[in-house]
């Protein structure tokens, strides 16, 4: 399903082997739990496998189901190509009009940083949450939480959709937990208020580039190759990016504070900064030079429309499609990326529930999933529409302060953010 409104609007078989219960035990069925067993719930492997679930019911319209497909441990030279399993996917269905809570997304003390899901759930006070942007990870010792996509918190825009057409987003208002999928665009300016004169911006909240061909001239400004121009606010670190460049601090009025010919500072409750390099760190002093300035930040959805950002409302960076109005839409691919792997999901139910569902993999008890099999999953789970989030070792879900699913590495991977459920009506500033 497309995003298509700025509102949102539019938006066991009873009885279990005995002998398929205790292998669904030894692969990590929750105790206690009610177990089922039934053949071909999933469209994993043969037809013929056992499959075992555990319902939990967690808090009013919240539900923990364990699904174990297949009984026997994969040789471990066969987790890419086995069809006998086994699989283990952990799914949290949240009703909306049963639950009392509430879901967002969150990132931590600041964006640039990573934790893992657990302590993302904990400290948010919330009964459950999953992994979910794509973020720079590795690619940044600095900053590694960075997200490499949209990151919409509490009707802030902390990092803006890329223009890969990979890129798939899942916003959910916390005000009615209604959520969508869909594929958002960005584009934002600072115009001068007196002069007129405009500058586009390029990024929010992530470290410019300076051009390889000046990146000896202390002064960016004598560079004749073009930089990048980026927003930044007291959400991203302790203090702004540091290097060569040009910094403009404004208040809250969009006032300019302070002017630098190096970027990094602190910036106060209130204040965002400008930064850029190459060329246009002229064209930036130009635009800030005098008087004021006025921002522009427009979020629009894949068929041009706005989506007003308003307090409530968050938003996460998935990598494709997986459903969309019941259909499967993955598409082809090769490579790593689309073979077996962790994998985690987030979307909705024709109804309007909202599912988030963990798959673990790389591992003999719980081989992954290709990015078909997936896609088969979040539609057999009743998902009418679902996006694939980050995943591999960034999988893992996390239900009042634990683990219940099993992460490929050898400990939890910290990430850049999380979706989680808090079991309370939302309030600004959660």
């Amino acid at each position: 399903m497309t995003v298509s409104t700025p509102d949102l609007s539019r938006f066991r078989r009873a009885g279990a082997i005995a002998a398929a219960t205790l292998a669904a035990v030894a692969l990590g069925v929750v105790p206690g739990a009610r177990a089922e067993a039934a053949a071909g719930t999933l469209p994993l492997g043969d037809s013929d496998l056992t499959e075992v679930r555990t319902d939990r019911a967690l808090a009013d319209g919240v539900t923990l189901t364990r699904i174990v497909r297949g009984t026997e441990p994969a040789p471990a030279d066969q987790l890419n190509t086995t069809t006998r399993g086994p699989w283990v996917v952990n799914v949290l269905t949240i009703d909306p009009s049963q639950a009392r809570g509430h879901l967002q997304a969150t990132y931590g003390p600041n964006l640039s940083q990573v934790e893992k899901t657990t302590e993302l759930v904990r400290a948010s006070g919330a009964l459950a949450g999953v992994n979910a942007s794509f973020f720079t990870f590795t690619a940044s010792q600095l900053y590694p939480g960075d997200p490499v996509g949209l990151g919409l918190f509490g009707g802030k825009l902390l990092s803006e959709p890329t223009t890969d057409p990979a890129e798939v987003n899942f916003v959910v208002d916390a005000n009615s937990n209604r959520a969508l999928t869909g594929k958002l665009t960005w584009s934002g300016s600072v115009r001068n208020r007196q002069t007129d004169a405009t500058l586009p911006l390029e990024f929010i909240n992530h470290p410019p580039v300076v051009p390889a061909g000046c990146a000896a001239l202390a002064d960016q400004t004598q560079c004749s190759l073009p930089g990048d121009v980026v927003d930044f606010t007291p959400e991203f670190a302790s203090a702004t990016p540091s290097g060569a460049g040009v910094e403009v601090v404004l208040d809250r009025l969009g006032c300019v504070v302070r002017t630098s010919t190096t970027r990094g500072t602190m910036l106060a409750a209130g204040q965002t900064s400008l930064q850029a390099t190459g060329r246009d760190t002229v064209a930036l002093l130009d635009v800030t030079g005098q008087g004021c300035v006025s921002s522009t930040s427009t979020l629009a959805d894949q068929n041009g429309e706005e989506l007003p950002v308003r307090p409530g409302l968050f938003g996460v960076t998935g990598r494709y499609p997986l459903t969309a109005d019941g259909q499967v839409v993955v598409p082809d691919g090769s490579g790593s990326f689309f073979d077996r792997n962790p994998r985690t999901i987030a979307g909705t139910t024709r109804d309007g529930k909202i599912v988030l569902a963990t798959i673990d993999g790389r591992q003999t008890t719980s081989v992954g999933t290709t990015m078909d099999e997936t896609a088969a999953v979040a539609q057999a789970l009743g998902m009418d529409d679902a996006i694939n989030l980050d995943g591999g070792g960034s999988t893992a879900m996390s239900v009042e302060g634990a683990l219940v699913n099993r992460p490929s590495g050898s400990t939890e991977r910290a990430v850049g953010d999380a979706l989680v459920y808090v079991d309370g009506p939302y309030r600004s500033g959660n």
